[in-house]
C-alpha cells in the first residue's frame, strides 16, 4: 500500500467517525494490512490531514480529525 492510499482511507475513516477511533479499531474498519502505524507516515499525516491523537483508555490513543 502507498502512503497516498493510507492517508486517504484514514481521512475517510476520521470524517466517518466525528467522535475518533483507536488505531485497533481503524485497522479493523479499514482492513489496513498493518499491526502497527509508521511513525513516519503519522508524523505525515498530522501535517498533510490534521490527525490528533489524545490518549484514550489504558495506553490507547484516539485519533481523529478536528472539526
Amino acid at each position: 500500500m502507498k502512503y497516498e492510499d493510507f492517508r486517504d482511507y484514514i481521512h475517510t475513516g476520521l470524517l466517518a467517525k466525528p467522535g475518533g477511533m483507536t488505531w485497533r479499531q481503524l485497522k479493523a474498519a479499514l482492513r489496513l494490512p498493518y499491526d502497527r502505524p509508521c511513525p513516519e507516515w503519522t508524523r505525515r499525516l498530522e501535517r498533510e490531514i490534521g490527525l490528533r491523537r489524545g490518549r484514550g483508555e489504558g495506553r490507547e490513543f484516539i485519533w481523529s480529525i478536528p472539526r
